[in-house]
């Protein structure tokens, strides 16, 4: 009896978990941030000790997972409308190479040696680091890389450019809405500049969700009304 007890909790467990995972959306599987982690830990430690302890009744196991799922939940949209909170919550995309240059304070401030950079850009197939022009670690822990302009990979439009030009970091100047003034102020970019190339395409800051100046000095727009009818991507 005891065994087809723990079989049936056991299984609860594994489709309950299921079920959240799916309410929290696929963002929490890709890339997880730290409200994230934490809940996923805390969900798992809790289905485990449900499937195996019988002390714990089920009417509690429920109420503590549906406290952190609807934290997590909740978060997830504040994150969402709030960037500011967001930001001050998880923290902001750390600079460990900048123009070519290891920032050594940055590695030491996340706790990062020159042996796991190495290890992380090797799995960029990047074994010479001489290689990369900037490297972030982004905000999951993961790294992401731009090579120097001499080693990546040629593409057609590149043939028709000028070698001499200097390779640019993209600029971020608008996230869901809202300017980045610190994006503009520190890369001497004015506002009237990003004003005057949305009048010549006929859009307004507000109609607009992400806009990015690219490498090549070009602006990159995403509005919030995209014009695509049929998403690939369905529920």
């Amino acid at each position: 009896m005891d065994h087809i007890v723990i079989l049936i909790r056991s299984f609860s467990a594994f489709v309950i978990l299921m079920l959240i995972a799916r309410i929290l959306g696929k963002q929490t599987l890709s890339n997880m941030n730290f409200h994230e982690f934490v809940t996923a830990v805390i969900l798992g430690a809790m289905a485990a000790n449900f499937a195996f302890n019988e002390k714990i009744q089920v009417i509690h196991l429920l109420i503590s997972l549906s406290v952190f799922t609807i934290t997590s939940f909740a978060l997830s949209k504040l994150f969402l409308k709030y960037r500011n909170f967001k930001m001050w919550t998880e923290g902001t995309p750390t600079v460990l190479i900048e123009g070519g240059n290891i920032l050594e304070d940055n590695l030491k401030k996340n706790n990062m040696t020159m042996d796991s950079l190495n290890q992380q850009l090797r799995q960029k197939d990047i074994f010479d680091i001489a290689e990369v022009e900037y490297a972030l670690l982004e905000i999951n822990g993961k790294l992401s890389v731009q090579k120097k302009k001499e080693q990546q990979t040629v593409k057609l439009k590149d043939l028709k450019l000028n070698p001499g030009n200097a390779a640019q970091f993209p600029i971020e100047l608008i996230i869901d809405g809202q300017l980045l003034d610190g994006n503009f102020y520190s890369n001497q970019i004015s506002v009237s500049w990003l004003l005057s190339q949305l009048k010549s395409r006929g859009k307004k800051i507000e109609e607009i969700f992400y806009a990015v100046k690219s490498s090549d000095g070009q602006l990159y727009l995403d509005e919030y009304k995209d014009q695509i009818k049929h998403p690939i991507d369905k529920e």
